[in-house]
């Protein structure tokens, strides 16, 4: 049977890294000025990020039997990475904003609409594989398959320019200073629709 103290350090064990995995993610995003608290602490809690990664045997070769220990453990135990892991930190995404050319001069500027969260998952998953370099030679062919549902709810647009690309929202900084999250253009396309009708 196993003694007591056998149990006792093992929970003392498990919880040293479960602290040691939150702190490293937490002194990590202060090092990296991603929080409110003043940047003069950066340097502190970078430090303080390496002593973790060093209790976490991040520090010692790849090859060493502690540092593989340690991250076996921690990944079986699924503690592998802390709070940073859910904290509201906002990461960029993918945009494709359409431009309809009307034929009486007008310009308007949609985005594929979809209904239903499982619509909306699709093509959230959808504009994140257009952005891997893999998927390049399809690009085309998928934004001018959403242009022509576009074009098929809207018969009077004469032409259609779609344009890809990354939204980054502000940093801590930026925001407390008002600015809003920015567009940074990948790519575009440009459909004249009133040929692709003849073609058909």
């Amino acid at each position: 049977m196993i003694s007591k103290r056998v149990y006792v350090a093992w929970f003392g064990i498990h919880f040293f890294l479960i602290t040691a995995v939150c702190f490293a993610g937490l002194f990590s995003l202060i090092a990296e000025g991603a929080t409110i608290l003043p940047s003069a602490l950066d340097t502190y809690a970078h430090k303080a990020e390496l002593l973790a990664a060093w209790l976490l045997g991040k520090q010692a070769p790849a090859a060493s039997p502690v540092r593989r220990s340690i991250a076996t453990y921690l990944h079986a135990a699924g503690i592998q990475s802390g709070y940073t892991f859910f904290a509201p930190n906002i990461p960029g995404y993918y945009k494709l904003t359409l431009e309809l050319y009307y034929q009486d001069g007008r310009v308007e500027y949609e985005s594929p609409q979809v209904s239903g969260q499982a619509a909306r998952l699709r093509i959230n998953s959808l504009l994140n594989r257009l952005a891997d370099a893999r998927y390049e030679p399809l690009r085309e062919v998928v934004v001018k398959m959403i242009a022509l549902s576009v074009w098929r709810e809207r018969p009077d647009v004469k032409r259609i320019r779609a344009t890809f690309g990354s939204v980054s929202p502000p940093s801590m900084g930026d925001f407390e200073h008002g600015k809003a999250e920015s567009f940074q253009p990948m790519f575009s396309y440009d459909f004249s629709l009133r040929e692709e009708e003849k073609t058909e």
